[in-house]
């Protein structure tokens, strides 16, 4: 839990560096938690949260892009954490918009041990 109460304290923290665990703790967490709230609020309202048929089908859907927006903010941060602990730049994130090769890529750079880098520094100041 320390992991993911550290993603939550770090949402906005692109520098510095993340473990392996405090990458795939949260990154395993919030797709879980995702997808049990999902399932519990499309069997609530008897339908896919995407389908709008009232007003509170509105604000249900809305509340729900906001929370993504804001978790995927999270993760991207998160994700250039990681890649600085292996010692790179955050521009290799860009791999993971090349489907399936470049997505398979991004998944082998986050599994890769922790190296000796140069963001060390940003992660004892904060």
């Amino acid at each position: 839990m320390s992991y993911y109460k550290e993603f939550w304290h770090n949402i906005l923290n692109f520098n510095g560096t993340a473990s392996r665990p405090a990458y795939w703790w949260p990154i395993i967490i919030n797709y879980l938690l995702g997808g049990i709230i999902i399932g519990i609020i499309q069997h609530l309202v008897g339908h896919p949260i995407d389908d709008i048929y009232d007003w509170k089908d509105l604000n249900i859907s809305m509340i729900s892009k906001i929370i993504a927006l804001v978790v995927w903010i999270g993760t991207l941060s998160l994700k250039f954490r990681r890649l600085h602990d292996t010692d790179r730049s955050a521009w290799w994130v860009l791999l993971d918009l090349v489907p399936p090769i470049g997505t398979i890529w991004f998944f082998i750079l986050t599994v890769l041990p922790s190296k000796p880098n140069r963001w060390q520094k940003y992660q004892k100041m904060g």
